[in-house]
């Protein structure tokens, strides 16, 4: 069953432990990566294999292709490909949302502090849902990514390969958020968000 916000104001159950300004976001994802646990070995890993892996595909190409084609392929990879993925990123934030019921999504973002975030106005989201909705823009583009690096050929395997990197350290927030429930120790963390005053609520299970 579907837990509303009010629901959660019920202090015989409920207790709010995080509150978060979405203009405080930077300082919360700095945090919560800098916390050592399984999940952030993880992203580090996943960061610095696939920093590996490109590099690795950039000495193989070495004289294979112009120095102009490469470079080419270089901007595509860390300007184009990058900014043509945002719309995909958050709607595979947004897809878990509205099958788990949320109706009222809103996508936004903040120049200043270099953020994109989709967020479900007022919507309760179960652990395991706010869980699924934070990896899946990860796992997917990772995962057709590395396709798409073993099927094309030599100059698409480099820009490809620094995409996959670059979009993995894109993906940061989303692994400070699981870091968060992580931490809590099997803790049942539900939270929800009041898009107006741009701010995220966590409550934890009594």
């Amino acid at each position: 069953m579907a837990l509303s916000v009010e629901d959660l104001d019920d202090h015989s159950k409920y207790r709010l432990i995080l509150e978060i300004s979405y203009d405080d976001l930077i300082p919360f994802i700095l945090d919560y990566l800098k916390r050592i646990s399984a999940v952030t070995v993880f992203f580090l890993s996943a960061c610095l294999f696939f920093l590996g892996t490109a590099v690795k595909i950039r000495i193989n190409i070495a004289g294979y292709f112009p120095l102009t084609d490469i470079f080419a392929h270089s901007c595509f990879a860390m300007i184009v490909l990058p900014v043509l993925c945002i719309p995909l990123h958050e709607l595979l934030h947004i897809l878990p949302y509205y099958l788990s019921g949320a109706r009222k999504i809103r996508v936004g973002m903040d120049l200043k502090q270099y953020l994109f975030y989709v967020t479900a106005h007022r919507h309760v989201a179960k652990p395991l849902q706010f869980r699924i909705v934070a990896i899946m823009p990860f796992l997917l583009i990772s995962t057709a990514t590395i396709f798409l690096i073993l099927m094309m050929p030599g100059l698409w395997k480099w820009s490809l390969s620094l995409f996959l990197f670059i979009h993995t350290t894109m993906c940061a927030g989303d692994f400070a958020l699981l870091n968060f429930y992580f931490l809590k120790n099997g803790r049942k963390i539900f939270t929800w968000d009041d898009a107006d005053k741009k701010i995220a609520y966590f409550y934890e299970e009594i």
